[in-house]
């Protein structure tokens, strides 16, 4: 087996959402970690939030003109082949000046031209499947692609067996250790001890329903003197804030537009609602937290739901449907958070669903392709 003796080069490309970005930025975390003098450069889409994101994190990105297909006809759809080909011509420049050793792809749409260009000049290249339903664009490249690293079994269902490697998703490192963070976690969010925490998301942009879930039974939650962390997401935050400020002892309601400190909200959370996407269920399975999925139904293939049923059907977690959410969310929250024989049964099957080593698990298998 040969080594590389000069530095790894590595691309990450995707994003599009924090589902797909904080896995890739823990795939760099994790090899950085291991190989210091590494370089990894990320490729994303132009005006995307891993725009942002990425150099917050510490790493160079490069954007592509690229966008996905609406399902109406637009401009952006007329204007579609042209993105192609630009993010195709990009990429194979991008390529040709970086010589990666080895290309990651985490989805999104800036993954599917790189990973293209990648394998055509035979440069190993890997996958990171979040979801347990893929998407078409991976169902697609996985043909060339050399490994596909999944976060849920039976994904044989929809990549070739041989490549298929199941090493969960990658989390940010401080989520996986929340023992003894309670007491700083309930003290910075200026909490009470004696009285239990609620937590809500809605992911990095916002959810509509769990957010008018909030305000439509926000003075149950107030009566049942529950204290509550809820990230509404940078779409509805000063909405949410405007409706919050009608309501009357609302000062053990913290509203975020982003939460930052996520170590620290879930160290203090008692219950969580959350959308289903792949990252929130694996950061909950390694924190262990009792949890109520609300899956979004405006999802591909409805893998939100799927995610979610993966959980329950393991006795993992609980389910309500995005429908029936504004009437039945907050009663099925209250329910759980004073059950403690049921928050305790949830906590313990979740985390047996946890895999706390992915990222270096993924990091393992990049290496193993390049040597």
């Amino acid at each position: 087996m040969s080594e590389i003796k000069e530095p790894y080069r590595i691309i990450i490309s995707g994003g599009g959402t924090g589902g797909h970005i904080y896995p890739a930025i823990a795939i760099a975390n994790a090899f950085k970690e291991r190989f210091e003098d590494a370089e990894i450069l990320f490729v994303g889409a132009e005006g995307k939030m891993e725009m942002q994101k990425v150099p917050e994190a510490g790493y160079k990105i490069e954007g592509l003109w690229i966008s996905g297909l609406q399902r109406r006809l637009t401009l952006d759809n007329l204007s579609f082949p042209f993105k192609v080909w630009s993010s195709l011509l990009r990429s194979r420049k991008i390529m040709k000046r970086f010589k990666p050793h080895a290309v990651v792809g985490v989805g999104g749409y800036a993954s599917g031209p790189l990973l293209r260009v990648a394998v055509k000049r035979n440069v190993p290249a890997v996958i990171q499947e979040q979801n347990s339903y893929a998407g078409l664009t991976n169902k697609l490249l996985a043909k060339k692609v050399r490994k596909v690293c999944v976060a849920y079994p039976n994904m044989e269902q929809f990549f070739p067996a041989e490549k298929v490697r199941l090493t969960g998703n990658p989390v940010r490192k401080d989520i996986a250790d929340l023992a003894g963070k309670r007491e700083k976690a309930l003290e910075h969010f200026g909490f009470n001890a004696a009285q239990p925490v609620l937590m809500i998301l809605g992911g990095s942009l916002g959810a509509r329903t769990l957010n008018d879930s909030m305000i439509e039974n926000m003075q149950q939650l107030i009566d049942a003197k529950v204290q509550v962390i809820w990230q509404s997401g940078r779409f509805y935050f000063e909405e949410m804030k405007q409706k919050l400020a009608q309501f009357e002892g609302t000062e053990s309601i913290r509203l975020f537009e982003f939460l930052k400190e996520m170590d620290l909200a879930y160290a203090s959370a008692d219950v969580v609602i959350s959308r289903a996407g792949a990252l929130s269920v694996s950061e909950l399975s390694i924190a262990g937290k009792p949890t109520v999925f609300v899956p979004s139904p405006n999802v591909a293939e409805d893998h939100q739901t799927k995610n979610a049923k993966a959980m329950v059907d393991n006795g993992a977690a609980v389910l309500v449907k995005d429908v029936d959410a504004r009437k039945v969310l907050i009663n099925e929250a209250l329910a759980l958070i004073n059950d403690n024989d049921r928050k305790a049964r949830l906590s313990e099957n979740i985390k047996v669903l946890a895999k706390p080593n992915a990222a270096n698990e993924i990091v393992d298998e990049i290496v193993e392709l390049i040597a």
